[in-house]
């Protein structure tokens, strides 16, 4: 394939993407370490030959492979799939599983390097840029230690409950959006299944 195609492919999926999975330009930037400049350039078809390293990026963002996001029409694959395949079959995404103590430093790591340094579960949706949080102190309101906690890192619900470090008390947190902005909150993303110890 050449590379204007792969280019090509890389435009429309990255466009697609951000559509149906709920993201935007901002999201993707502040997650995979990106400038919005690089992103901008990419979709207006005014780089020639994008970086492995920012490929990369943007496929963990998404989790997808690298080869598919430059060779693989996602929009038409997944309309195939969902012709095809049964509610609820799908593959599961390999979620790493990082220990409350570890959870701050690998916060600027893309899942694609964790993944490979941190023992894997696995969660059946449709979702990406999953981290497993394994609770070591119980949070107020409802979690224990042990409780294994599936984040939707870099998404920040007003609904649904948050996850979040406060920085007074250097803790874990459960925080819902109509609480209002803090300066002494940082949101890690939102919460899209609880495993309780023991289940």
């Amino acid at each position: 394939m050449h590379r204007r195609e792969k280019n090509e492919h890389l435009k429309s999926n990255i466009r697609y993407l951000i559509k149906s999975r709920g993201e935007t330009q901002l999201s993707l930037c502040n997650a995979s370490g990106l400038t919005r400049t690089t992103i901008y350039n990419i979709l207006e078809g005014r780089v020639t030959n994008v970086q492995h390293s920012t490929v990369r990026k943007i496929s963990d963002f998404f989790g997808v492979s690298y080869k598919e996001i430059e060779h693989v029409d996602f929009e038409e694959k997944e309309a195939i799939d969902q012709s095809i395949s049964l509610e609820g079959n799908m593959n599961p995404a390999a979620v790493p599983i990082i220990s409350e103590g570890f959870l701050l430093g690998c916060l600027e790591k893309t899942v694609g390097e964790l993944v490979t340094s941190f023992p894997l579960t696995y969660y059946f949706g449709s979702a990406h840029n999953l981290l497993g949080v394994l609770l070591e102190q119980d949070i107020e309101g409802g979690n224990t230690s042990g409780d294994l906690l599936i984040v939707h890192r870099g998404v920040i619900c007003r609904e649904g409950d948050n996850l979040a470090y406060m920085l007074s008390t250097s803790r874990l947190c459960i925080w819902r959006g109509q609480e209002g902005e803090s300066n002494e909150v940082h949101v890690i993303g939102l919460i899209v299944e609880e495993r309780f110890n023991g289940l």
